[in-house]
């Protein structure tokens, strides 16, 4: 596969060919290694948590369901488009989370979306080794039958086509199979500084 110089070589011949200007020469290949332990910049995790949550996100439960096993799922905050053609989402999980085994078994996840007065179903779901589904609504998604949760304004049924390395977490892309939204599905549940909270226009 033809390296960065590599392509900034082949454009800078092709410039000279069409008889147009080439101030610009190729690069030189740049130098990688890693980076040793003593290089890194200290780091408080702490300090990272508490600066990265003035970033505000919107607030999912991902969940699938695997054979005799029943549902499951987890609270996601790490969600996003990814793709529109093809279609594609992501989702960011710890790799030590104990429900992301039974959806990469599953191969399939169904993304619902949260709603402003979903705080306490989202608490729910963010509780380990509790009985999520314990009392919730819901019905298998169109294509892959992953729970479809009663009550959310959108909802996203997903395929896996990739998972991809990302420090401590593993970052998950699915291929979006199914979805749909509430019509004036009302405001959505936000995540912000530790704290849930809604959308005030202005």
């Amino acid at each position: 596969m033809m390296g960065h110089a590599g392509m900034a070589a082949s454009a800078v011949r092709h410039l000279r060919a069409a008889g147009a200007p080439t101030a610009v020469e190729p690069l030189p290949r740049p130098a990688l290694r890693a980076v040793r332990e003593d290089e890194r910049a200290p780091l408080d995790p702490a300090e990272f948590r508490r600066v990265l949550g003035h970033f505000a996100s919107g607030v999912t439960l991902v969940t699938t369901t695997t054979g005799d096993a029943g549902p499951t799922g987890f609270a996601c905050q790490s969600f996003a488009s990814l793709s529109l053609d093809p279609p594609l989402v992501a989702f960011m999980v710890a790799r030590t989370s104990t429900t992301w085994p039974r959806i990469a078994a599953a191969g399939t996840f169904c993304v619902n979306i949260l709603g402003a007065d979903q705080g306490p179903l989202c608490r729910a779901f963010a509780v380990s080794g509790a009985d999520k589904f314990a009392g919730v609504e819901w019905s298998p998604a169109p294509v892959t039958g992953a729970p479809r949760l009663a009550g959310v304004p959108a909802w996203i049924d997903c395929t896996i086509t990739a998972v991809h390395t990302g420090g401590d977490h593993l970052i998950v892309v699915g291929r979006v199979e199914a979805l749909d939204a509430v019509e004036q599905g009302g405001d959505p549940l936000l995540f912000h500084r530790g704290r849930f909270g809604g959308f005030s226009g202005g």
